[in-house]
């Protein structure tokens, strides 16, 4: 396996920076609202041995896909958001939120007997005490289904990326797949997926797949513990699932980037610190494929989302990368 330094790549990574305003990327997936109650822990509780949240604050922020968007756009780009949401509260503060962003969300479908999936977290003195999830993880209607494959076939030509964010909450399906890869017949748009587990036989033909470790074990079927299982792994999906490539995540110990011209390359984090991974796999996503719908290779744009990613993991709570705080992160 082959380990990769950075210093090669600063001014090349740090240029294509610069030039991402003009990359096409669309993204489809699961949209969630992440919410987040702020607060301090100072006694147990009388009623059971849980600790009592005094809450300070509260705040909402952009979830899965919808999130994707966030740093897509955060860096400089236009992306456009393909998914679906209730007719309810939540749906509509998503929509108003991408309007602000000067983001269409007209690709944007909406169910009226569907929640919109909600996350909320509860964060005492930087730390995560429990999520409570609203929603349905229901396969999204046929309809639904339609009416997205043919928003996406007529952004089809202006775009050089489609990013799948699947969470597992009922849009990404075989048929939708599908029908993705039958409106892709240009060898030159990339498809880069951010897998789930229990998912993965409808990511088949993928130019990227980016499952974390603890994904990609149970997609082998064996735990992920040193280079020898790791390989297993990488192998094993880019054979079984015939991608184009496979990027592990491996938290603490970066990333590896697997290619089906047979490259295997090791890229070392470098987050000084680690306090949240929450959209930490979003963030890889979204700088993965808008490096490579702006040009770079596979290796260069990985190399670029570990960088991206390294941010990330250092604040607390779901955030987006800034393409200054990027560049400053690359020299």
């Amino acid at each position: 396996m082959q380990a990769t330094g950075y210093p090669y790549e600063k001014k090349l990574l740090k240029k294509l920076v610069d030039s991402f305003s003009k990359a096409g990327v669309l993204v489809i997936g699961d949209i969630i609202m992440d919410e987040y109650l702020w607060g301090d822990v100072t006694r147990i509780s009388p009623e059971a041995p849980v600790p009592v949240v005094d809450v300070k604050s509260k705040t909402k922020m952009l979830g899965g896909s919808a999130n994707v968007i966030r740093n897509i756009s955060s860096l400089g780009a236009k992306p456009i958001l393909c998914g679906v949401v209730g007719d309810d509260p939540v749906g509509r503060e998503i929509l108003s939120e991408i309007k602000k962003m000067g983001l269409a969300s007209d690709g944007i479908v909406i169910e009226a007997n569907r929640p919109t999936s909600i996350k909320t977290r509860v964060v005492a003195h930087n730390q995560q005490i429990v999520r409570f999830d609203s929603e349905t993880r229901s396969a999204i209607m046929a309809e639904s289904i339609q009416k997205l494959l043919h928003f996406i076939e007529k952004q089809i030509k202006q775009l050089d990326a489609i990013v799948v964010a699947d969470y597992g909450k009922g849009v990404i399906s075989a048929d939708l797949m599908k029908g993705l890869r039958e409106l892709v017949r240009d060898p030159t748009v990339i498809i880069a997926v951010d897998p789930k587990t229990g998912n993965f036989e409808h990511y088949h033909g993928v130019d990227v797949l980016t499952p974390n470790h603890h994904e990609a074990g149970i997609y082998c079927g064996f735990e992920i513990v040193d280079d020898t299982t790791l390989m297993r792994a990488g192998r094993q999906m880019l054979d079984e699932l015939d991608c184009r490539s496979v990027l592990i995540t491996q938290g603490k110990e970066g990333m590896t980037l697997f290619e089906n011209k047979g490259e295997t390359t090791h890229i070392p984090t470098v987050a000084k610190q680690v306090f949240d991974v929450t959209g930490a796999g979003d963030t890889v996503i979204g700088a993965f494929s808008l490096g490579l719908a702006s040009g770079l290779d596979l290796k260069s744009a990985a190399i670029l989302s570990n960088f991206a990613a390294g941010i990330v993991v250092g604040e607390v709570g779901t955030s987006a990368v800034k393409a200054k705080d990027l560049k400053k992160a690359i020299k």
